[in-house]
């Protein structure tokens, strides 16, 4: 069970980086796996992009904070379960 938790996380990890890389390059947003990365990612990224505005210089953090948050939600499902 802890494989298949980590699985799913490392998925969600990856989803959330690509989303990131994806902000920094030119891409097609009618392209599948755009799509597909944004349907994975905004459930978790537009909660906290309306508590946490970007930066006035550009930056959005909300990825970063995701990363930590699923860190913390990760624990505390293994730690519950074992």
């Amino acid at each position: 069970m802890n494989q298949i938790i980590n699985l799913i996380f490392q998925f969600l990890y990856i989803c959330l980086i690509a989303r990131v890389v994806l902000s920094w390059v030119p891409h097609n947003a009618h392209n599948q796996i755009v799509q597909l990365v944004h349907k994975i990612t905004d459930p978790m990224l537009r909660p906290i992009q309306q508590i946490i505005p970007s930066m006035r210089i550009g930056i959005d953090i909300s990825p970063i904070i995701a990363i930590v948050a699923l860190g913390f939600i990760k624990k505390i499902i293994v730690w519950a379960m074992f």
